[in-house]
């Protein structure tokens, strides 16, 4: 089988993986961005992979497994054993070639790296990490690089992987141990844990030593990611929900990525029995749980008030930021002058961006004074959205608007779906 024929396969074969965007890390010699003199690659704090920067850049990440040969029957997952689909591997030195061809062309920026569990995990792990090594000494790339964990690889190779890469991520793919059992029975979620316990533990040394010590090498600046399969499995949006949010407390994720399951996408057989049958993914509930991630990282909401007990799961007509302001309109109206930022990120319409700005301009002015430079047309300006915000808010106890009832605000809040929470389509 020839480059190309790899190329075409192994690309296809790792499109699945949603877990692959770079966000906060510079370059390996630091601010400037460049990796040594005469080394390749650049790359900015925002991210890549075919995503958007926050100007407007589009930046792309050339996406491969190493294999799509796999001893695992996940159920979910093209590149089962049992699927009936071509097979291919790549050699490390052939990925190497590949990236600095690839980045010499500015095809890409960088490199998301996973694979089929073709053999032992650490045999799979030292692959991997041998072609992110290669990359950064033999062809003096400078560029990011992100390596998939394989969980059950020893404590060493996952400490070397970040010493080479910029992110590492280990995906969970099914919400319990449930769903695990009975569509990935080769995989443990103890097991899964324990990795990304590992590269939190290792982190968490690298950050001490450099409080102390001069030289400490990073280990993947720019942490570590997961993803989950999303209607695979018949757990609602709260039971992921709070597993996304205990994964940020407890191992210091830098993102949760959701990937809308794709029915018998192209396994090469029948539907396997042990999935939904459902005619497209269901792409809607996969942006409504990017919507309700981006309250927990950015805007200060826990797991328990984006859905509470007795919701067990997200609207599918608003977002959900707005469903929670239409079950505590005790809270509103929120007065522009004088709320807290923690109050105004409550607001529908006002983003974490327009709520710095605001709490900017009332510091630069007197409390009297206040009222006056805080319009709101001045608000618009800010960057709210005032057509979802008018229902929310006050200026010196001044309304633009109110609806009548909390059902009349929610066909208002329906319409104007998707302008809410500052949310890019393609988030970094």
């Amino acid at each position: 089988m020839d480059l190309e024929e790899k190329l075409s396969i192994l690309a296809a074969a790792a499109k699945y993986d949603a877990s692959c965007a770079s966000s906060g890390s510079e370059g390996r010699a630091g601010k400037s961005g460049s990796a040594a003199p005469g080394g390749l690659g650049y790359r900015e704090a925002a991210g890549v992979c075919h995503s958007w920067t926050g100007d407007g850049r589009c930046v792309s990440l050339l996406k491969l497994l190493y294999s799509n040969v796999c001893r695992f029957d996940c159920a979910y997952c093209v590149n089962r054993v049992s699927s009936d689909i071509p097979r291919a591997s790549f050699t490390s030195q052939e990925l190497v070639d590949l990236t600095v061809e690839f980045y010499r062309r500015n095809y890409i920026e960088g490199l998301f790296l996973s694979s089929g569990i073709f053999s032992d995990p650490d045999v799979v792990m030292e692959k991997l990490i041998q072609t992110a090594r290669a990359l950064r000494t033999q062809g003096a790339f400078g560029g990011y690089i992100h390596l998939k964990i394989i969980p059950g690889s020893g404590e060493k190779l996952i400490r070397e992987a970040g010493l080479w890469a910029d992110r590492l991520s280990v995906n969970i793919e099914l919400p319990t141990a449930g769903s695990l059992k009975k569509l990935a029975p080769q995989k443990d979620g103890k097991v899964i844990f324990g990795a990304m316990g590992e590269v939190n533990d290792t982190e968490r040394e690298y950050g001490e030593d450099r409080k102390t010590m001069r030289s400490v090498p990073e280990f993947a600046p720019s942490g570590q990611s997961t993803q989950l399969v999303i209607g695979a499995s018949p757990e609602d949006d709260r039971t992921i929900i709070n597993l996304s949010g205990a994964l940020y407390r407890k191992f210091g994720l830098r993102r949760v990525y959701y990937s809308a399951f794709t029915p018998a996408g192209g396994t090469g057989g029948p539907p396997d029995p042990r999935l939904p049958d459902i005619a497209a993914p269901p792409v809607k509930r996969e942006h409504r749980l990017y919507q309700a991630d981006w309250l927990l990282r950015f805007y200060h909401f826990t797991p328990q008030e984006v859905l509470d007990g007795d919701t067990p799961f997200l609207d599918t007509l608003i977002d959900p930021k707005a469903a929670w302001a239409l079950r505590h309109l005790e809270f509103f109206p929120v007065e522009v002058i004088r709320a807290s930022y923690e109050d105004l990120l409550r607001v529908p319409g006002i983003g974490a961006v327009s709520a710095r700005r605001i709490v900017e301009v009332r510091r630069g002015s007197a409390f009297g004074a206040a009222s006056r430079s805080l319009s709101f047309d001045r608000l618009r300006r800010l960057g709210v959205t005032l057509k979802r915000a008018r229902y929310f808010i006050t200026i010196a106890g001044a309304f633009i608007d109110r609806a009548a009832d909390a059902g009349r605000l929610r066909s208002i809040l329906a319409g104007l779906d998707g302008e809410g929470l500052q949310l890019p389509l393609f988030d970094f």
